[in-house]
């Protein structure tokens, strides 16, 4: 048997091996490599992928964990602060309680269409993403203006003493986190209406999915600290 005829039995071979786990992890409808002579041809290959075989969800994991830092050297900040005076806060009332029960049920709510989108991406289903992304994009837009109202219930100036600069701080860039996120469900929105739709869309809005429970779950630590630590003291 010649070289060229071994190495392309060993190709079959590891191909026939490796097949059913290949299958399990290509997207829907995706084609394995095929063996042809002695090269793998791998023109058929899936050009997306979901999860953690995207490299896309290990680059949101990592500016969730860089995001996810900074929010929780906030919230220390906020604590160093508060360890320095009998009163807190110093001269304001604490913030309208009402007001950010609301948004926070509203934020609640909205990881249910996110949800919803992303196992639509995964079946490659254009119709169901097409709908829940704009169910989604507008859950974002409403949550953007309740925040807009709640910046005017805090009962605090950014500037007027340390208590009012580290909520104003905390609910800034939460803000920040919230505009980029309904921004980016806005486009994924337009995209899959208006085109070019390519594979990997479907997976962009995983990721999207993925980082907007980011934005939902990282606000209840700084709900319960913005709305609560100054009424329990």
């Amino acid at each position: 048997m010649t070289r060229a005829e071994l190495t392309a039995s060993g190709l079959q071979a590891d191909a026939s091996r490796q097949a059913p786990s290949s299958r399990a992890e290509a997207p829907p409808g995706a084609t394995l490599a095929a063996v042809r002579g002695a090269a793998l041809d791998v023109r058929a290959l899936p050009s997306f992928a979901f999860g953690a075989r995207s490299m896309m969800w290990w680059a949101t994991l990592g500016l969730m964990l860089i995001e996810g830092t900074v929010f929780a050297l906030t919230l220390a900040t906020y604590f160093y602060l508060r360890s320095h005076v009998q009163v807190w806060p110093p001269q304001e009332p604490p913030p309208d309680l009402a007001v950010g029960t609301g948004l926070t049920l509203l934020l609640l709510v909205s990881v249910w269409p996110a949800m919803r989108a992303k196992a639509a991406a995964e079946r490659l289903d254009t119709g169901g993403v097409r709908l829940w992304l704009t169910i989604s994009t507008a859950f974002s837009i409403l949550v953007l203006v309740v925040r807009a109202f709640e910046f005017g219930h805090l009962n605090c100036r950014w500037d007027s003493d340390a208590y009012g600069s580290v909520v104003w701080m905390l609910m800034g860039m939460h803000t920040f986190h919230l505009l980029t996120d309904a921004y980016d469900t806005l486009v994924l929105n337009v995209l899959f209406f208006t085109g070019p739709l390519e594979g990997r869309r479907y997976g962009d809005v995983g990721e999207n999915a993925m980082y907007w429970y980011f934005v939902v779950f990282s606000w209840l630590p700084i709900y319960a600290v913005v709305y609560w630590a100054p009424r329990l003291g």
